[in-house]
């Protein structure tokens, strides 16, 4: 056993596609499955196609090529809009992409059209996140840009929160989204078979059957990675939330004090650090740091131990209540979605799939 490690079960993470796909069922809802947390890996893709997910869909063209490699047959969606410096690998590997800029379009418009293949697009429309996205008002410019574009396909309208700006989805703002479909409908005399309602934040709202009928795709990475919707973080009824689970070994355990002694200066991150006054403890240093994983997105799975910090090497852990752990021993953890996006990028963090 390598450590520090990461224990990725497949077959919960099928569980929670299936648990999400029953959830999207009655709503005509169709479920892309996002890849980007664990960097396209394609046995953890290979769980969600097992679990009836149809489309898989990246913010990174290599984890796209990584995906093409090994499911040639699986249409690829691109969630980032593609810079100009991209559009050839955009239109070589995703049938589908997110857009909101004139020009990038126009550059995918003419690979497609020297590659002698058509390429379907998404137009993404800020309703209040202020992440990508055209502003609504001036969607009607940029459909009417769009339209007469060779190799392009106005596939539909998208739209996400709940990322930068936290914003909620609810009826209304997804209700917004489908008036401006059904104008552009109107207007251009076209039809947009595809209302991207955004991603795992949107759950919950489905969960209570308040999506707009329209809204008929979602794009989903945290809900199947650990059973959740990401408004408050609730488990999906069903799923599993420990499909991955970090493990990491004590190094040193020797009982210190929890002030540190001297003049106290800037640490290794250019923070000054604070510290709360808790007498003698037994602190053990684990094999784990910032640079495998945030400490913010971790979870001791022993009640008993509780994170005092970390430096990029190193992560502090307050040992008192638990006398049975020494060096060697092997401390597991769980994961928030920041936490899991660190433990699979780091390559210091080895995988480990189970059934």
């Amino acid at each position: 056993m390598s450590l520090p490690e990461i224990v990725i079960d497949l077959a919960k993470i099928t569980k929670n596609v299936e648990v999400i796909k029953r959830i999207a069922a009655p709503y005509q809802v169709d479920v892309v499955g996002v890849t980007k947390v664990f960097s396209g890996e394609p046995k953890i893709a290979a769980a969600m196609l097992a679990g009836g997910i149809r489309m898989l869909a990246d913010s990174r063209l290599e984890n796209l090529a990584r995906l093409k490699r090994a499911f040639p047959e699986t249409p690829l969606m691109l969630l980032r809009p593609p810079g100009l410096s991209q559009v050839d690998e955009t239109v070589a590997l995703a049938e589908v992409s997110l857009n909101s800029n004139w020009d990038v379009l126009l550059a995918l418009s003419r690979t497609a059209l020297k590659r002698q293949e058509s390429h379907r697009v998404i137009l993404m429309v800020d309703m209040g996140d202020l992440r990508e996205g055209i502003w609504p008002k001036e969607l009607p410019q940029l459909v009417a840009q769009v339209l007469p574009l060779k190799g392009l396909i106005l596939e539909g309208l998208g739209v996400n929160l709940a990322c930068y700006g936290g914003v909620i989805p609810t009826s209304e703002n997804l209700g917004h989204l489908v008036e401006l479909a059904a104008v552009m409908e109107r207007e251009f005399r076209i039809s947009l078979p595809v209302i991207s309602g955004g991603n795992s934040a949107t759950l919950a709202l489905l969960q209570k059957g308040d999506v707009p009928p329209r809204v008929n795709q979602l794009r989903i990475g945290e809900g199947i990675v650990l059973g959740c919707e990401t408004v408050n973080r609730n488990r999906l009824p069903g799923a599993f939330s420990d499909a991955f689970i970090l493990k990491a070994e004590i190094l040193e355990s020797y009982d210190k004090p929890t002030i540190p002694i001297g003049s106290i200066g800037q640490d290794a991150f250019g923070e000054i650090p604070k510290f709360l006054d808790e007498g003698w403890r037994k602190r053990g240093i684990i094999a784990l740091g910032r640079q495998d994983v945030p400490t913010e997105g971790l979870e001791l799975r022993d009640a008993r131990l509780k994170i005092f910090g970390a430096s990029s090497d190193h992560l502090i852990v307050d040992l008192t209540e638990a006398p049975d752990l020494t060096v060697g021993s092997v401390l597991e953890f769980n994961l928030s979605y920041g936490g899991l996006l660190g433990a699979m990028t780091s390559p210091f963090v080895h995988k480990r799939y189970i059934n």
